[in-house]
């Protein structure tokens, strides 16, 4: 008999309330889509029905974002941010960096490191996977990252780490 081994990814509480919430959106508007297209189908002719096309297609969308959302909640494993400390980045750090600008500058970044389905890098949150993410785990303040990137290579110093 096959065994499947169930694989965990880390999540934070704030990603993973956020993924419930879309999640209970989608499910709460696909009703309503349902209707639009019963309503579409009673106008007679679907081969023109722009409106019935639209919610036919909103509506497989909705149905695999949901199957993805709930897959997603059901292998989630939630790390408590006051739960964790140390003085290296792992999971659930926030780190600032410092680099210096090609006009000679220092410029100053901070990242939270979180799994990679709740990275969004214009919130400043950033994958352990992602080519920062992962070469800043174990880092120490004071260490130096080099990090290859399309424009090139960056070199960004530790300059606090803090996890809240």
């Amino acid at each position: 008999m096959a065994s499947s081994i169930v694989n965990k990814f880390p999540m934070t509480r704030e990603g993973f309330e956020h993924m419930q919430a879309e999640l209970e959106k989608l499910k709460k508007e696909k009703p309503s889509i349902i209707q639009a297209i019963s309503d579409a189908r009673d106008q007679g002719d679907l081969s023109e029905n722009a409106e019935y096309h639209a919610a036919r297609e909103r509506l497989g969308f909705i149905e695999g974002r949901i199957m993805e959302l709930e897959n997603k909640i059901s292998h989630a494993e939630v790390i408590e941010m006051k739960s964790l400390s140390g003085d290296s980045v792992m999971f659930g750090a926030t780190v600032t960096l410092s680099m210096l600008s090609d006009d000679g500058r220092e410029a100053e970044y901070i990242y939270k490191i979180v799994g990679e389905y709740e990275a969004d890098v214009s919130k400043q949150l950033i994958s352990t996977s992602s080519p920062l993410g992962s070469a800043l785990i174990g880092k120490k303040v004071g260490e130096y990252v080099e990090v290859v990137v399309p424009s090139g290579e960056k070199l960004y110093k530790v300059v606090r780490i803090e996890f809240k």
